[in-house]
C-alpha cells in the first residue's frame, strides 16, 4: 500500500492497539487526543516513533485516518478534525454505545431505527470518506489474530468504493478477510453486531472470539 502515513484519532486501547499495529506493520503514526499530553506515556513506549497532537494536527497529518473514540464523542472529535479530513479515507472503529449499562449482557444504543452513527459521521463530515471496520471485535483481537486455522471476518461499509478497497488491503496485512457489504447504510447492519459480539463478554467474561461468515464449497462443474 502506498500510503504510509497513519493519524489516529483517541487515547483509549482501541486508538493504542491500531497504532500500535501500524508501527509494527511499517506505518508511521500519530495518534491525537483533545489532550495530547495524555499520549506523552504510549509516545516514550514507541521507542520516539510514535508522534502526538490535537486531532486535527493528526487528522492532517494522516494519509488514511482512524477514528478510535467512544462512540459519544465521534462526531465531536470529526468536528474539532475540521477541513483536514477533506478527501480521506477515515476508517471508523465506532460504535453509538448509549452511556447506561448493560441489561443481562445487551448493550444499549442511542442511535434509532433506520440510521447508523457512521451516516452521521458522514453527513457531519461530506467531504471525507467514512469506512466501517474494526467495530465487530474486542481490540485484542484487532491485529493479528490468532484464531486457530480460521481467518476471522472483518464486515465493512462505507459510500466510497476505492476508500473500501484501501481499508481491506489493511486488513488483509492485520490477518482479516473482508466481506465488504458496499454503502454506509449497510452500518446500520454492521453496528449491531458489537452487541451480540459483547455479550458473551458480560454474561461469562469470553472476550477471545471474532465472527465468521461460511460459505459451501463451490461444486465443480
Amino acid at each position: 500500500m502506498a500510503a504510509k502515513k497513519i493519524g489516529v484519532l483517541g487515547s483509549g486501547s482501541v486508538g493504542e492497539t491500531l497504532a500500535n499495529g501500524f508501527l509494527q506493520h511499517g506505518f508511521e503514526v500519530m495518534r491525537g487526543s483533545r489532550e495530547p499530553k495524555k499520549l506523552a506515556e504510549w509516545q516514550k513506549t514507541s521507542g520516539g516513533k510514535g508522534r502526538t497532537g490535537t486531532f486535527e494536527e493528526t487528522a492532517r497529518f494522516g494519509e488514511f485516518v482512524v477514528l478510535a473514540v467512544k462512540g459519544s464523542a465521534a462526531e465531536a472529535a470529526v468536528t474539532a478534525c475540521g477541513a483536514a479530513l477533506d478527501g480521506k479515507t477515515v476508517i471508523d472503529t465506532t460504535n453509538p454505545i448509549a452511556d447506561r449499562p448493560p441489561e443481562q449482557g445487551v448493550l444499549t444504543f442511542f442511535t434509532g431505527p433506520g440510521e447508523s452513527l457512521l451516516e452521521r459521521l458522514q453527513q457531519r463530515a461530506p467531504k471525507a470518506k467514512f469506512v466501517k471496520a474494526f467495530s465487530c471485535v474486542g481490540a485484542d483481537l484487532m491485529v493479528d489474530p490468532d484464531l486457530g486455522d480460521l481467518k476471522p471476518t472483518m464486515f465493512i461499509c462505507g459510500n466510497d468504493s476505492k476508500s473500501r478497497t484501501q481499508v481491506a488491503a489493511i486488513l488483509d496485512d492485520f490477518g482479516w478477510e473482508t466481506e465488504d457489504m458496499g454503502p454506509a447504510a449497510a452500518a446500520r447492519g454492521i453496528e449491531p453486531l458489537c452487541i451480540l459480539w459483547c455479550i458473551p463478554g458480560f454474561q461469562r467474561n469470553d472476550w477471545t472470539h471474532a465472527f465468521k461468515l461460511l460459505r459451501p464449497p463451490r461444486k465443480s462443474r
